[in-house]
């Protein structure tokens, strides 16, 4: 797919018809996370009614670590917006008041808001999920045909199944100087986006139950369980598998998963072929190095719900003054990553 940037408007245009919330992610400052974005909105007008917001602060005009400026974020007349008071403020764009929220960040209060004309906007969003939720459902509600969630890979708890449908990956040289680094991270990120959702029913159906109750269960050969009383799984690892027996197949966890549960499995003696089950992708903060060391002992991870991962898109050079080989970059991408990737360049019309 070295040539074929002619395929992401159609992949874009299958993804809207399915799709209705789709978040986009970059691995790291300066990936064309931004870029991608533009890019959507440009190809999006006159074609659908589309809606845009963050999950926190984002598209503001200077990157808060590295003070270089970054790109702006440029939408089209008609384009429902979120943002809080002060972000709109630092917009440079005519707007029309749609509807106020009851959402208030360190900016001022977030309302929706519908673009005049074109023109850049920084935006400011809910940083909690639930709100997240009741904000795109509210964007909805007042014509949104498909929205747009900004967002970063240390925030990506917003692309959670709960809130989003899809999710487009943003990667690139600023990620890391060395290219094989940046393919290694992508790719064990895309292999964890992936992972085989739970398919027997009846482990679904326990697992679901399970969780309605507590935050960690054990379903064992038999199908009985054990709520376990740990609030977390951070920090309880060793808690954690000191109650399993030889008898447990799956270890259910609600929250975030860690190398340590992994790390706690792979020097435990007791247990042996667990599947450990997380809700989603997106709380799954795993090391490769780590991960394959717990499949090669038998451990095995699946998802109850999973995440569309529909593009990868891709930004060669670094501020920072380095590039990597577009093409050889995109190919070692290819040979690990079975998911449409781009190389969308800077976005004309802006």
């Amino acid at each position: 797919m070295l040539n074929a940037n002619e395929d992401f408007p159609a992949l874009l245009i299958n993804a809207v018809k399915k799709n209705k919330v789709i978040s986009i992610i970059g691995l790291a400052k300066n990936v064309s996370k931004t870029t991608t974005l533009n890019h959507i909105i440009n190809l999006l007008k006159h074609k659908r009614t589309i809606g845009v917001t963050s999950i926190g602060r984002d598209g503001e005009p200077y990157d808060a670590i590295t003070e270089l400026p970054k790109p702006k974020i440029i939408i089209e007349k008609g384009t429902i917006f979120a943002t809080a008071e002060q972000s709109l403020k630092n917009s440079d764009i005519e707007t029309e008041f749609v509807k106020n929220t009851d959402f208030t960040t360190p900016l001022g209060n977030i309302n929706i808001y519908k673009a005049k004309n074109k023109g850049y906007i920084e935006l400011a969003g809910p940083s909690m999920n639930k709100q997240l939720k009741e904000l795109c459902n509210d964007m909805k509600e007042v014509g949104c045909e498909v929205i747009f969630i900004d967002g970063a890979f240390d925030r990506r708890s917003f692309a959670t199944p709960l809130i989003s449908d899809a999710t487009i990956l943003s990667t690139g040289a600023s990620v890391s100087r060395t290219m094989e680094s940046v393919v290694n991270l992508t790719s064990h990120i895309c292999d964890i986006f992936n992972l085989e959702t739970v398919k027997d029913e009846k482990i679904r159906k326990i697992s679901h139950d399970l969780l309605t109750t507590t935050q960690i269960g054990i379903i064992n050969d038999d199908f009985s369980t054990k709520k376990l009383e740990e609030s977390t799984a951070l920090g309880s690892s060793k808690s954690i598998f000191n109650q399993l027996t030889p008898d447990a197949r799956y270890l259910v966890i609600k929250g975030a998963i860690t190398d340590n549960i992994l790390d706690e499995y792979l020097i435990n003696k007791k247990v042996k072929n667990i599947t450990v089950i997380a809700t989603d992708p997106t709380k799954l903060f795993v090391s490769q190095r780590t991960y394959y060391k717990f499949m090669k002992k038998g451990g095995v991870l699946k998802i109850l719900d999973p995440i569309t991962l529909i593009a990868i898109t891709v930004n060669p050079t670094s501020p920072l003054g380095y590039q990597f080989d577009n093409n050889h970059f995109i190919r070692l991408l290819q040979g690990r990553i079975n998911i449409p990737i781009f190389n969308l360049g800077p976005c004309d019309n802006l």
